[in-house]
């Protein structure tokens, strides 16, 4: 879940080439929650800024609650502020924009493995 559709696609586009399947991009939260709703992903990598009503955070606690799937948070912010509400959503990973597709891939890396090992 991005709000730039540019950033969207190309990160997107980065995914793939990591060899990893994207079943969506959305920039709104409510987007957001109609297609896990659709196609629940494995993963969600969410920006902190989204347009609409919901932001990253706000989507985030919703996604926990609702669908225990893991996420990781893609942002430019990281203001004590922001990260407050980040720690009290539990997320899997944290990546600072920008980011190179070895940062990424080690993150989604590290979501998975602690999200099967805790179900385990």
């Amino acid at each position: 879940m991005e709000d730039d559709p540019v950033i969207s696609q190309l990160i997107g586009w980065r995914l793939e080439k990591l060899g990893y399947e994207v079943t969506g991009r959305v920039q709104t939260g409510k987007a957001a929650l109609h297609l896990i709703e659709e196609k629940p992903p494995d993963l969600i990598l969410i920006d902190i800024m989204l347009k609409g009503e919901m932001d990253g955070i706000d989507l985030a606690k919703r996604v926990q609650q609702r669908y225990r799937i893991p996420f990781v948070y893609l942002t430019a912010y990281s203001d004590s502020e922001t990260i407050a509400r980040v720690i009290d959503t539990e997320p899997r990973g944290f990546l600072r924009k920008p980011f190179n597709d070895e940062d990424l891939k080690v993150a989604i890396e590290l979501a998975i493995r602690k999200a099967t090992g805790e179900s385990r």
